[in-house]
């Protein structure tokens, strides 16, 4: 958001969208940004750059962030994020997604307003792309939010210096009036473009059901978070939004479980989005780092003349691994998660996806207590940390246990009961029975934790829900976290420099309370 950041975007942004997100678009004939949005392809270009600051977010570091910092899993990392050495002056990974994720707004408001005026498209052709444009629009102000709570906000197109020195020093607003603008924006697209599911999308491009499942995301925090209250409302909204992507994903039983959620099986039908890797841009791969802290230790075997021939995980061989890949310290399911709420001995099928106890029937020597991430995270044929792998943002499973709880929270039990039942049946858990309200509050967010262990949300849900410090003490098994989490460490805070650079028009108000 920084000002010196938006004036290098209004210079370089048009170039680098060009050259931006795979697809296979034709450039040869673009050149000056007078020459933009003339024709349909030069619009898809500048929609392409709005996928690259994705890519940055999704990383090793994100995981730990979302995941590692929960109840249900905890790494020993030299990466400081993992045990919340967070401030306004160190923000750690907070700083990557801060500029990444406004980066992507940029870009995004660019090609909103370049497509919205672009005298050479169908009306077809524009409903797609801004579809497309405002989806990834609202995906990086839901990450925001989510992330660091209220933030700025602006959907301008940053073309001059007064739009320049107004946005620079625009204060945080509520996240939840930013999640309003967000779903109203999107409202306006998504009932004229095709109602298909992500991997039919040529090109797996997002589309309808990425615009549902966000609508359906922003209004359930609105839900908890909105004051006065109106969450009646909020969950029915979510509710309409998860309605029309059950009409475009029919039932989560036709939907194979290994299939649709290993992060190797790219673009699956299940899936509503992914972080796309290893497509050719260029001449580059575009990967990242997950796989490395979610792979068993690794010993390389070496010839007598110190050529690595082979490698053993953990002292065993896992073939489809290979042996050219490097691995960092290890995130791990804590106690509260491999012992209690998906035990190796249990019936659910998912228990051999999300950890490893053993491959092959082989046990692994260090899992005394808590096993390694499963094989749902593992890259095949790595090359040192070179995780080519897709990662799984929303599956179609998240949806039916939004529907879950949201039906439960509008006191329809009947309704809330089926859909987790939907989710229980294909991991052959058999069918959950009501007793009580709290119990059932309790089994649905039991269930999204098994279901989406390790998928980037736990953190967000146990926020969301007002119980992501408590259940951090009472079940995270690394004792430096639970000793530095504070209520403020719900968000990150937001850099200082950033701060600095709005002359303090943004603030870190609820870090200054403990100090920091």
């Amino acid at each position: 958001m920084k000002l010196k950041n938006l004036i290098f975007c209004l210079s370089a942004l048009v170039l680098i969208s060009f050259q931006s997100c795979s697809l296979e678009e034709d450039t040869s004939s673009l050149s000056t940004p007078d020459h933009f949005f003339r024709t349909f392809p030069e619009c898809q270009s500048a929609v392409n750059g709005c996928y690259i600051p994705i890519k940055s977010i999704y990383t090793y570091t994100y995981m730990i962030a979302t995941e590692c910092c929960t109840d249900l899993s905890r790494i020993y990392s030299g990466t400081l994020d993992c045990k919340l050495d967070i401030s306004p002056a160190l923000p750690r990974f907070g700083s990557t997604v801060w500029t990444q994720a406004y980066l992507g707004v940029q870009r995004c408001n660019f090609a909103v307003q370049g497509i919205e005026k672009s005298e050479g498209l169908s009306e077809a052709q524009r409903d797609q792309l801004l579809c497309e444009a405002k989806t990834l629009r609202a995906f990086f102000y839901y990450t925001l939010t989510c992330f660091f709570g209220n933030v700025p906000f602006y959907f301008d197109d940053v073309n001059d210096i007064d739009a320049l020195n107004r946005i620079a020093v625009l204060p945080r607003m509520s996240a939840v009036d930013t999640r309003k603008s967000c779903i109203e924006d999107l409202e306006t697209v998504v009932t004229k473009v095709s109602q298909t599911r992500t991997s039919d999308n040529q090109g797996h491009r997002l589309g309808a059901a990425t615009a549902w499942m966000l609508i359906a995301k922003m209004a359930m925090w609105n839900a908890t978070k909105d004051v006065p209250a109106n969450k009646e409302g909020w969950y029915l909204k979510a509710v309409d939004a998860l309605e029309h992507l059950e009409s475009i994903y029919g039932e989560l039983s036709q939907y194979d479980y290994g299939e649709n959620v290993m992060f190797r099986n790219k673009n699956t039908p299940e899936s509503i989005m992914e972080v796309q890797h290893m497509y050719v841009q260029g001449g580059l791969d575009y990967t990242s780092n997950v796989a490395a802290i979610c792979t068993p230790t690794c010993q390389k075997i070496t010839n007598e003349y110190g050529t690595v021939i082979g490698a053993t995980f953990d002292g065993v061989s896992i073939p489809e691994l290979g042996y050219e890949c490097t691995v960092w310290t290890a995130m791990r399911p804590n106690t509260y998660f491999s012992q209690g709420l998906q035990t190796k001995l249990g019936k659910d099928i998912r228990k051999d996806y999300n950890m490893a106890w053993s491959y092959n029937g082989q046990p692994f020597s260090d899992v005394n207590t808590t096993p390694w991430p499963g094989p749902k995270f593992w890259c095949p044929n790595m090359v040192t940390t070179r995780d080519g792998n897709n990662y799984k943002v929303f599956r179609y499973a998240d949806a039916v246990l939004m529907l879950a709880e949201c039906w439960c929270e509008l006191g329809d039990t009947e309704k809330s009961i089926a859909y987790l039942n939907k989710v229980r049946a294909r991991a052959q858990t058999g069918e959950y029975t009501f007793k009580t309200m709290p119990r059932l509050v309790s089994e649905i967010r039991d269930e999204r934790a098994r279901e989406l262990f390790g998928e980037f949300q736990r953190k967000f849900d146990l926020v969301r829900w007002g119980t992501w410090l408590e259940s951090v003490q009472s079940n995270s098994d690394y004792t430096e976290l639970k000793e530095n989490a504070l209520p403020c460490h719900e968000y990150y805070p937001i850099p200082d420099k950033e701060v600095t650079y709005s002359k303090n028009n943004l603030d870190n108000n609820e870090y200054k309370k403990y100090g920091l």
